[in-house]
This record gives structure tokens, sequence and C-alpha cells, in this order.
């Protein structure tokens, strides 16, 4: 007979364990490699979609706020970066007067705006460890295999450090899997006691036997209903955070919903009784993050909710303007278009190498045998395995489904990919010794790969935009009231609020006449993108006026920066050629500084840019071959981005800064 103690120790979870040595080698590195800081920037969005626009709202200063963020027709939510990344700013602003005066340290740099905010998302990162641990742990798994791998993964070591909406994604689908996991095995447990115990009542042939097992079966704990207030409030956050979540969060929440669904004491009502509990539960979070969004966009005031003046009008659903933008095909197109397998034939590949194309085979065996009839030979529906596998293909094959597919778009299955797969990696005492080195083999390119993939991504790929950023603002600092101009080609663009410029809309008060006024701008970003180069230069020919009449006018001294990638160096100079009233001057170089935009051809045995940019330099005939050795060790240095000042020609040259 089980009795209530029995009942209850068997629906626990507490299971204490040691975690390996070596996973925390790896999340000590994960902290180390963020703080470095990692100068790779693997996307705009990183910065613009996130940190770029809170940092402006707490800083008050001049930032660059994208299209996403535009009053008119907002698709970002705010309350997710906020509560995300305005901890880590809020404390660089409360931190960074006393650590001046007592420690003689400034945080409002490039180094620690930088660092700071990633070292939190860096913490937060630990909540998808954590959440794949315990799923091993509670249905007695080798976590520590498991935890090896997820932690050696380079989307861990560079994406998950990185304040993308995609990072924030993961986390929320990882508790999301962890929730859902631990409800499923709490309902397993109730479920399988509440029949045992129904069938024991209707055996029992004593009045006395049957009110004893009727008052154990009321000291069953509820389960039907378990964590879905926790549950609608991840998903309704995780949907503002990016409406794509709808594809993650639907595999966890049917599982939720189906849980004991055709046994003897669950049935049709109670999962429509879920859905419903499931549905209210989430409308208040709904209402709060609509409110919050109305009111940063201006679309609701307190004089508006006083007054009593509200209408459909004052309101502001950012994931419905998400789902409008993105269904309009001419505005993907702006972005990008792309084949509907590239998900599947590339990104998943180039996220997680051997074990991506290790799950597509597998899934392509299991779907063989569904198609053949071999249903015993698949994994069972309710069951974590049938949870994570459906958590894995069900959201690739969502994001397929749109024309604009980047690989960071899938990163958060990470998390069931690893729970699947990741102890296929490590041998175990049934494999024979051919598997075993299969195994070693695979677990070693997982390793090698992972360590190139980071130090690709987190370090050169546009490698060089950090440092110059780095630089400028010093030279901002200490150059105050010079006019600065920067223009960059074939790179991505400069996030603004690593230079801290003063707000030029925020509205100040002379303390003397009482006066306000706002502040005229003296550092000017203008990005080209991969303008050609003859467009470029008549975009360099504009500023360079406008900088010489505000000189001449109003005695503005002004500095001209134009920062592109190396390989561009002789259309570059080509093109300035045709402009005799200034010239271009070198000024630093950056390397490594990686960028598909403007990848450098590989050097001929005459190539006229290798023969002056060499040790072949003093050399004065250029009747030389160069080597395989030399054409490739010229090939390599053109990956850097190289900073060149543009001076007019002038007779009298004073004046200009």
């Amino acid at each position: 007979m089980f009795l209530k103690s029995d009942i209850l120790k068997a629906i626990s979870f507490r299971n204490p364990v040691k975690l390996p040595f070596s996973y925390w080698v790896l999340v000590i590195l994960r902290f180390i490699l963020t703080a470095l800081p990692q100068h790779g920037y693997i996307h705009p969005d990183e910065f613009f979609q996130n940190v770029e626009v809170i940092a402006g709202d707490i800083f008050a200063v001049d930032i660059s706020r994208t299209w996403e963020f535009n009053p008119k027709f907002p698709i970002r939510n705010i309350f997710i970066p906020k509560m995300i990344l305005g901890p880590p700013l809020h404390f660089i602003r409360l931190v960074n007067p006393y650590a001046k005066h007592y420690l003689n340290v400034d945080f409002k740099t490039p180094f620690y705006l930088l660092v700071i905010p990633r070292i939190f998302i860096c913490l937060l990162s630990l909540i998808n460890d954590y959440c794949l641990y315990r799923i091993c742990v509670i249905y007695g798994q080798n976590f520590r295999n498991r935890l090896k791998i997820f932690a050696s993964s380079y989307v861990v070591f560079v994406y998950c450090c990185r304040s993308f909406s995609n990072t924030f994604e993961m986390i929320f689908f990882s508790m999301l899997l962890l929730i859902v996991a631990e409800c499923m095995m709490k309902s397993d447990k109730v479920i399988y006691h509440n029949e045992f115990l129904k069938e024991k009542y209707e055996q029992a042939t004593s009045a006395v036997e049957k009110v004893k097992i009727f008052k154990m079966s009321t000291h069953l704990p509820s389960h039907s209903l378990n964590k879905v207030i926790v549950l609608s409030t991840i998903v309704v956050i995780g949907i503002f955070n990016r409406p794509t979540f709808v594809g993650f969060a639907f595999p966890p929440i049917f599982f939720w919903l189906h849980r004991g669904l055709g046994s003897k004491v669950v049935g049709f009502k109670d999962f429509h009784y879920r859905i419903f509990m499931f549905i209210m539960c989430g409308v208040p979070t709904a209402l709060l993050l609509i409110l919050v969004d109305s009111g940063y966009y201006g679309y609701i005031t307190m004089a508006d909710i006083e007054s009593l003046k509200v209408s459909w009008d004052n309101w502001v659903v950012t994931p419905l303007n998400f789902l409008r933008y993105n269904s309009d095909m001419r505005n993907l197109t702006q972005h990008g278009l792309h084949p509907r397998w590239l998900h599947l034939a590339v990104n998943v590949p180039l996220l997680f190498n051997v074990l991506g194309i290790l799950a597509i085979v597998t899934l392509t065996v299991n779907t063989y045998r569904f198609v053949r009839g071999q249903y015993s030979k698949l994994p069972r529906i309710q069951s974590i395995t049938g949870l994570m596998l459906f958590s894995l293909v069900i959201p690739i094959a969502a994001l397929s489904l749109f024309p604009h597919q980047e690989a960071r778009f899938i990163i958060p299955v990470l998390v069931p990919l690893i729970y699947l797969f990741g102890n296929h990696l490590h041998t175990n005492e049934s494999d024979g010794p051919r598997t075993r080195r299969f195994k070693t083999t695979i677990r070693y390119t997982w390793y090698t790969l992972n360590a190139l993939l980071t130090l690709f991504f987190g370090f050169i790929h546009q490698g060089g935009i950090y440092p110059f950023a780095n630089s400028l603002f010093h030279e901002i600092k200490n150059n105050y009231g010079v006019h600065t101009h920067v223009i960059t080609t074939h790179s991505y663009s400069i996030p603004t609020f690593l230079l801290q410029l003063e707000s030029t809309t925020k509205v100040y008060k002379d303390k003397k006449t009482g006066h306000k006024y706002r502040l005229a701008p003296t550092t000017f970003i203008h990005k080209y993108g991969s303008l050609p180069m003859h467009h470029l230069f008549v975009k360099v020919d504009d500023v360079l006026t406008n900088a010489e009449m505000m000189l001449h006018d109003y005695k503005k001294r002004y500095r001209f920066y134009i920062a592109s990638p190396c390989s561009l160096e002789q259309d570059l100079r080509s093109a300035a050629a045709k402009y005799h009233y200034f010239e271009l001057i070198e000024e630093f170089s950056y390397y490594p500084h990686f960028c598909t935009e403007a990848f450098p051809k590989f050097p001929s045995s005459h190539d006229q840019y290798c023969l002056d940019n060499t040790f072949l330099r003093a050399n004065e005939s250029r009747a030389i071959d160069l080597n395989m050795l030399q054409r490739i060790s010229c090939f390599m240095k053109k990956f850097c981005l190289r900073i060149y000042r543009v001076k007019p020609e002038r007779k009298h040259p004073s004046g200009y800064s």
C-alpha cells in the first residue's frame, strides 16, 4: 500500500550531484573571452536592436535609433531590453562618478560600455546550462557529457554573450523546456499513482479499506494546471521579445496541454480547461507590455489616462506590427531573400557542425521509419525525447517558411539538440572499437571546429570596428569642439553609444538668462554600406565641401576620416585620384578585420598591391615573381580595416586640424 510520504518522495526531484571540473573550466573561459573583450562584430542587430537604444535612454547621449524603434510604426518591444540591459547600464551610470573620483577609472568608455553588459548577459546565459542540467537530472540522463558539449559550443561562447534578441529568446525557450519537463514528470507520477489507487479502490471489499484509499488519493498533489501562470507569462514575454517565439513555444506548450491525455483520469475536459486558463493567465502580462510600449512610444500619456481620453489609437502592439511588416515581401526584400532550405542545409551545419549533421541524419532515418510504418522504432510521443525532438524540428521548420533566414534565428534549438545528441559524441561500454574511434573523431572535430569558430566570430569577423570606435572615442574627447566626420564603407556601422556623444535632442537651460537651447552636433557618422567607389566619393566631396564651408564661415575646425577594408585600397585610391583638391593619408590599420562585403582576391604572382606593400617594396624591380608563401602572406594582410584621413590641398593650411 502506498503512503503519502512514498508518493511525495516519488515525485520529488532532489538529486544532489557534482558538475565535472572540465565544465567549470569552460564556464570560466566563457567569462574570460567575454571580458577580453571580443572584438568580433557578428551583426549590427547585436547593438542596434537593443543596447544602442537603451544606452541612449539611460545616458541621454546621441545614438542611432533604427527604423524598428520609429514611433510611427514600432516593431520592437522596449520592456525586455530594458529589463535585461537596464541593470548593467544603470550600474555604469550610478557607479561611474564614484569610480572616477576614488579609483580614477572612467566606466563610460568603449571598453566598459561593451564588456559590462556582455558580462551580465553571460551570467544570464548560465540559465541555459542550468535548464539543460536539470532536465537531464530529472530524467536520469548523463548530464556531464551533455554539459561539456553544450559549454564548448561557439554559439555559447559568442552568441549567448551578446545582446541579440535571439539570445534572450534562447533563455526563455530553455526555461520553457525545463518547466514543461518538470510538469510532465510530475503529471506522469501523479497520474500513475492516481490510476493505481483508483484500481485498488475498485478492488477493495470493505468500506474501511475504501475510505482509507480514498483519503490517500486526496493527498495526491494537483498537477493539471501546474505552473500555468509562469508558462503563460514566459510565452507572452517571449513573443513580445520576438514574435517568432511562437514557433519555439508551440512544442513545449503542446506537450504541457497533452499531459496524461488518454489516461483514465485525464480527459478532453482537462485539455480545454488548460487551454482556457493558459490564455487567461497570459492576458495581464500582454496588457502590461502593451501599456509599456504605448507609453514609451508616445501613444498614451498620463494626461490621457487621467482625463479618460483613451481610444484604440492610444495603443500599440509591437508583435502585431512586426508581423504586419514581415508579411510584406517588399520589406523582406530590403533585408535579403534566402532560399527556404538555407536553415537546414547551411545554418544548422554552420551553428552546430557535427551535431547538426548527426541530427539531420538521425531525423532522416526516423522519417524513413515513419513512412515505412515502423512506429515501434520511433520515440514515444508523450516522452521527454518526443518533447525535445519536436522542440528541435518544429522551430526550424517554421522559420524555414520565411524567405529571410539568418543563422542566429535558430540558436535557441541548441538545448534540445544537445539533450538528444550530445551524449552521442562520447563512448560507452557497449561500443565496439570502430564506434569508439568514430565517436572520438567526431568529438575532437566538435571541439576543434568550435574553437576555430569562436576565434573567427569572436575576434576576426568585422574585428576592426570596435578598436576604431575606441580610438575615435578618445580622439573626440581630446579634441572637444572639433567637428569629426567619419565615413564607413563596406563594413558594419559603428555603435554610436560607444562614443558617448553629447545629446543634441536634450533641452538645456541657461542658469543666467533662463533661455532654453540644444547642443549642435559635432560628430557625424556617415554610413554608406557597400556603395560603389565612384558614388562614395561623390558623398566624400559633399561632406568635405560642407566641412570647408563651416571652417571658413564659422571657424569650425574639423577632422575627416574614411574607414574602409584594406582589400579595397586600390579601388579607393583610384577613385580618389580623380579629385585633385584633396588627398588620402593613411592613419591607422586594425588587424584582423574580415568582411564578406569586400572579400579580397587572392593575388597573382605580379600583383602590384603586394609588390608595394610587402618586404619587396625596397626592391625597385617589378619583374620579380612572388612565390606562393609571399602571395599567401599578402592575401592575409588584406584582412584589416584601414583608416584614411581626408586632407584638402591648400596653400595656407592654417586653421585645418
